[in-house]
């Protein structure tokens, strides 16, 4: 299983007048996740633009179970979900650093764009080599 743990600290221009995190930080909270999994496991936006490709997310889901306060220590878990589609899937997890408290599940789908913007159907070459690098395939 390949899992990236990226660690956030709440910042005060991400809160609402409530004292808490404005609920559309919890996706950009996701994005994060996936960046730092893309730095740990070599699977970054540019690295896949370099290969030719863009991948869009297509779908998100968050399931919110707590709020998070100003000045929250948390921690996105990035999991990858193999599959064998042309697809990319995670699930996240946004848990307290201390307490490991959970504020949010959730998950997401990209895809493979070529340069030209056509949905690519099957695994792009450079994407099953890093599956079978990963022993994934």
């Amino acid at each position: 299983m390949l899992v990236n743990r990226t660690e956030i600290k709440v910042r005060f221009n991400e809160i609402d007048s409530m004292g808490i995190l404005w609920h559309g930080h919890y996706i950009k909270y996701f994005e994060d996740g996936r960046e730092g999994f893309g730095d740990e496991f070599d699977l970054g936006y540019y690295q896949v633009y370099e290969q030719g490709y863009m991948i869009p997310l297509i779908k998100v889901d968050c399931k919110f179970k707590r709020p998070i306060l100003y000045g929250d220590k948390v921690i996105v878990e990035t999991t990858y979900v193999d599959c064998r589609a042309a697809k990319i899937k995670f699930t996240y997890k946004i848990y307290n650093k201390d307490t490991e408290a959970v504020y949010a599940t959730g998950s997401s789908e990209q895809v493979f764009l070529d340069k030209d913007k056509q949905l690519y159907l099957t695994l792009p070459s450079f994407f099953s080599r890093w599956k079978r690098n990963n022993n994934l395939l």
